[in-house]
């Protein structure tokens, strides 16, 4: 069986950001979020990685990944098109997003031949969860095309920010560790003495703070390629009459996945701190994140300077 691939979703547009968040530099010697990602990746056991990225930034992240990453390990590209689309549908003229991350993993399925694992380009992960994520996939043993799937689970208070809301799949996990439910809530928020989320009509509601949560960050078969081409079809059609707003996402295509009884997740917890660039105001955060992490010893100050990791 082929060594498990790390594919990174680096196709958002980052509209909350108002730049190209994937490629932005935080590091001391202009590291990118990525480029600690990877680096966790590769000292973990990864040695492949595919990178999912739109047209309008290829020429740049290309320039950035080959000097640096590319010169570690294995590099692929698979780009996520915009009218990437089951036939007989159309896109909207005003359909400016890309469609979601299921969408993103998609682009890249004729590149994947075993499982793999799945994260966000601009999320700090830290080393612990790349570590969970790829002893997950090295010992997977499930059938050919069993749905057996893995995420890694951060405690919510622990992946938000400062500076606005976030969106979130919120999960309900059994005393086996296996996910029961998940559910995308596109506005949480901290306050003052709590955590909110807000839905559609504008309502306000608690969440746990404490409450297992998805970055993004999962374990999947092979076989979740086929699925996704499946729901990609039930997506447009179910969708037909809001295609400029809706996203086709990985959680919800999972949760469904779950409460139909045709697939298990395997939730693999840890205790570390997300931080990312969701907002500009972020940047200070972030970089001052990192610098401790190399006061500590975690990382070098040049990620990429020694000639292996």
């Amino acid at each position: 069986m082929s060594s498990p691939t790390l594919v990174v979703m680096a196709a958002g547009i980052g509209s909350r950001y108002g730049g190209i968040k994937q490629i932005e530099p935080l590091g001391p010697s202009g590291e990118i979020l990525l480029d600690y990602a990877v680096y966790d990746a590769i000292r973990a056991g990864f040695e492949d990685v595919v990178f999912i990225i739109r047209d309008e930034i290829e020429d740049a992240f290309r320039q950035r990944v080959e000097p640096t990453i590319a010169r570690h390990c294995q590099v692929q590209y698979a780009l996520q098109h915009h009218d990437a689309i089951p036939l007989g549908t159309t896109v909207p003229a005003e359909r400016l997003k890309p469609w979601g991350t299921a969408h993103a993993v998609l682009a890249c399925k004729d590149q994947i031949t075993s499982s793999f694992g799945v994260v966000n380009s601009d999320d700090y992960y830290g080393r612990d969860a790349f570590k969970l994520l790829y002893d997950y996939l090295v010992d997977y043993k499930a059938a050919p095309r069993s749905l057996k799937m893995a995420l890694v689970g951060y405690t919510l208070e622990n992946t938000l920010t400062d500076h606005g809301h976030v969106s979130r799949g919120v999960c309900r996990v059994s005393s086996d560790g296996t996910l029961q439910e998940i559910n995308e809530r596109k506005q949480i928020q901290h306050f003052e003495t709590s955590v909110r989320y807000s839905t559609p009509d504008g309502q306000w509601h608690d969440v746990d703070p404490n409450a297992v949560v998805s970055m993004n960050m999962w374990g999947l078969p092979k076989a979740m390629m086929d699925v996704l081409d499946d729901q990609l079809a039930k997506f447009f059609s179910e969708h037909a009459n809001d295609l400029t707003t809706a996203e086709f996402l990985l959680p919800e295509v999972v949760g469904h996945l779950v409460r139909e009884g045709r697939g298990t997740v395997h939730v693999l917890p840890t205790t570390a701190c997300w931080f990312g660039v969701t907002y500009p105001e972020d940047k200070p955060y972030v970089k001052a994140a990192i610098r401790r992490l190399i006061d500590s010893g975690i990382y070098p100050d040049d990620l990429w300077a020694q000639p292996s990791i």
